[in-house]
C-alpha cells in the first residue's frame, strides 16, 4: 500500500487507487472486518469469547490535491483505509487495522466488494487477527446494513482464532464490531 509504484499511474489507475466517494463509508465498515480484542478461550471446547470494539477511520491522505471519486464503482476498483481501534468510544486507542477492498461485482449503483484486513492489538493479549469477507454496497443508500466478516486466523495470542465479526454503523463516525471467536 505504500512505497514506489511499479508503473506510471494513468488517470484511470489514480481513480482506482482512491476510495469511491460513497464507498468510503462502506470501507470504514469493512474495517470492522479486521478488529480484535479480548483473550481467547484455551481450547475449542470452551465457549466462544464475545467482546466489542469500535473502529474510527483515519483521515485519508489527500496531499496530492485530488479528491475522492464520486463515479460509480466498476469491477476492479480498489481502495484501502486504516482505523484506530477502541474498547469504548473516545477512549484510549487499543489497536489499529489496515484494510484493502476490491469491487468484484457492480450493477447500477451497487454491487459486491471483497475486503481483507489485519488488526493489531497493543498490549495483552497481543497479536494480529486476519479477517475477510464479501460485502454488498449501495451508493444510493446512506444507511449501512449490518454484516458479518469471517475471522480466518491470527498470530500471537490469536494464533488459531476463528469465528466472525458482526459490523454495524454507529452513525457517529464509529463502526461497532461485535466479535465471536473460538480457538487459540
Amino acid at each position: 500500500m505504500s512505497g514506489t509504484p511499479r508503473h506510471h499511474a494513468t488517470p484511470r489507475d489514480r481513480r482506482r487507487s482512491r476510495r469511491p466517494g460513497a464507498l468510503a463509508a462502506l470501507g470504514a465498515c469493512a474495517a470492522a472486518a479486521v478488529v480484535f480484542g479480548a483473550p481467547l478461550p484455551a481450547s475449542a471446547a470452551d465457549p466462544p469469547t464475545e467482546f466489542t470494539l469500535y473502529a474510527k477511520e483515519l483521515p485519508a491522505d489527500e496531499s496530492d490535491g485530488s479528491s475522492e471519486s464520486t463515479d460509480r464503482p466498476e469491477v476492479g476498483d480498489t481502495f484501502a483505509f486504516a482505523d484506530d481501534l477502541y474498547r469504548v468510544k473516545d477512549g484510549p486507542v487499543v489497536g489499529r487495522d489496515g484494510v484493502s477492498c476490491v469491487v468484484v461485482r457492480a450493477s447500477g449503483s451497487g454491487g459486491d466488494m471483497h475486503c481483507a484486513g489485519t488488526l493489531v492489538l497493543n498490549g495483552g493479549p497481543g497479536g494480529q487477527i486476519a479477517a475477510q469477507g464479501l460485502t454488498q454496497f449501495d451508493m444510493t443508500d446512506s444507511a449501512m446494513s449490518g454484516y458479518d466478516i469471517a475471522v480466518t486466523g491470527g498470530t500471537g495470542d490469536f494464533k488459531d482464532a476463528r469465528g466472525y465479526i458482526r459490523v454495524t454503523d454507529e452513525g457517529d463516525g464509529y463502526q461497532k464490531m461485535d466479535f465471536r471467536l473460538t480457538g487459540r
